[in-house]
């Protein structure tokens, strides 16, 4: 059975309507880490099946890391970048934040981000932004 075939068996199952990106789709790049993955991260988000992340609110203080894991059966982004945004409501960061952009993480993949600036920082998924998989970031001082 193919990749895609599970897909959209797995889509049929759940009865959850998206729109799937194939990892062969060149608009999106392949996940970068830019952070230690030799060290255990400060918290830990998943991306479901359903099109979520999970917990989709993690607190972290500045200078500590964010691991996201996709535990699903598709391709997924972490976000946070107005540039790549179709809606507004999908990307807010702190005054004097960088924008930062996973790249497509494969289905057990994981990307890693250290963040720096404190402030709320509201991430999304590219390939599912339509359906609002949105995260969110505390970062404390």
């Amino acid at each position: 059975m193919s990749y895609k075939t599970i897909v959209l068996a797995a889509i049929a199952a759940c009865g959850v309507l998206a729109l799937f990106t194939s990892a062969a789709d060149p608009s999106l790049p392949e996940a970068a880490v830019d952070a230690d993955l030799g060290s255990a991260p400060d918290a830990v988000v998943g991306m479901t099946n359903t099109l979520k992340f999970e917990p989709d609110t993690v607190e972290v203080t500045s200078g500590e890391t964010v691991e996201w894991r996709n535990t699903s059966l598709f391709v997924h982004t972490v976000t946070a970048d107005p540039d790549e945004a179709t809606l507004e409501e999908s990307v807010r960061l702190p005054d004097g934040a960088e924008a930062f952009d996973s790249g497509t993480i494969e289905p057990e993949g994981v990307f890693r981000h250290t963040f720096t600036t404190p402030g709320v920082y509201r991430y999304f998924c590219i390939p599912h932004e339509g359906v609002r998989m949105y995260g969110t970031v505390i970062v404390g001082d």
